[in-house]
């Protein structure tokens, strides 16, 4: 008699993942070859994914998807030490349905993911080691403090001009010299409320301006290692480009060789035009939206 057996084996078989990723919860979808299991909320952790796919589907080879956004990369990391085939996309590149567009949920995204990586229709964006990762988040944090210093400049000369406090010609304001911050901290304004006002605002410029010149530091260590030295040599040598500039063009692009021609790289620092042209009617829109922001700024600067 033969003797039945219940229990699962997925073995050879595909299961693609679409994950919809919350603070909170995790937007779940699973497919198969064949078919479309119950898209499910789940906790955000990498075990509770885990151990749901080796439980219901024993065997098989799993593949995830998610897309780029605030979570970052550790997902990803995760999921690969975990022995999972994981992708990153870009949620522009993701295609969606008419009705998808007009009904828009969590898990709804979640079964488009799923669907859309069985189908093979999604790109993978490049996805950097963690030390690259950490590198660049040096970078990128003195880039935000220092827009954080432009805005606290700017509410302090707005606070002058509306209570109209003019700034002398012989005090230059093209850099905040530590004359001009000294005849700052002499204003009086007829209550103590207005002397606290601008006290708190120079003070909090005097707190940016010593995180800034902090990182800056950081990153001139971080150029001499090995890693970065020699590239940060060649580019200097380029007029307009400097030490921090090299290193926002090394830590954003990390690896050059991932792109196959200079049309790619161009097309990812944004510095291409826009075109929307149909049949015989040619239009073009101009730079192209799609970039990134550091790289093109940066480039135009040192331009």
């Amino acid at each position: 008699m033969q003797e039945k057996t219940t229990k699962l084996d997925f073995t050879n078989q595909e299961i693609y993942v679409g994950l919809d990723i919350g603070k909170n919860s995790w937007k779940t979808s699973i497919m198969t070859e064949h078919y479309e299991h119950k898209p499910f909320t789940q906790p955000p952790r990498i075990d509770a994914l885990v151990k749901y796919l080796h439980r219901m589907f024993p065997g098989a080879t799993y593949h995830c998807v998610y897309e780029a956004g605030y979570q970052g990369y550790w997902i990803h990391e995760a999921l690969k030490e975990e022995g999972i085939d994981c992708i990153v996309v870009n949620p522009a590149d993701v295609p969606s349905k008419n009705k998808e567009y007009a009904n828009k949920t969590d898990r709804v995204d979640a079964r488009k993911l799923a669907r859309c990586i069985r189908s093979g229709e999604l790109d993978a964006i490049y996805v950097p080691f963690r030390q690259a990762q950490e590198n660049r988040s040096l970078v990128r944090t003195r880039h935000q403090f220092v827009k954080k210093q432009t805005r606290c400049k700017n509410q302090i000369k707005g606070l002058l001009s509306f209570y109209g406090i003019t700034i002398p010609d012989n005090i230059c304001t093209s850099y905040w010299s530590r004359r001009f911050v000294c005849w700052l901290e002499q204003i009086k304004f007829q209550q103590a409320s207005g002397d606290k006002t601008l006290g708190a605002l120079l003070e909090e410029l005097k707190f940016l301006r010593k995180q800034i010149t902090y990182l800056t530091l950081q990153i001139r260590t971080l150029s001499r290692e090995e890693q970065y030295c020699t590239a940060v040599e060649y580019l200097s040598s380029i007029p307009g480009i400097g030490t921090l500039s090299s290193m926002i063009l090394l830590t954003e692009i990390i690896d050059i060789n991932r792109f196959n021609s200079v049309d790619r790289l161009a097309s990812f620092c944004g510095i291409i035009p826009g075109e929307h042209s149909s049949g015989n009617k040619e239009i073009i829109t101009g730079i192209s939206t799609r970039r990134n922001s550091m790289l093109r700024k940066i480039l135009i600067e040192c331009a």
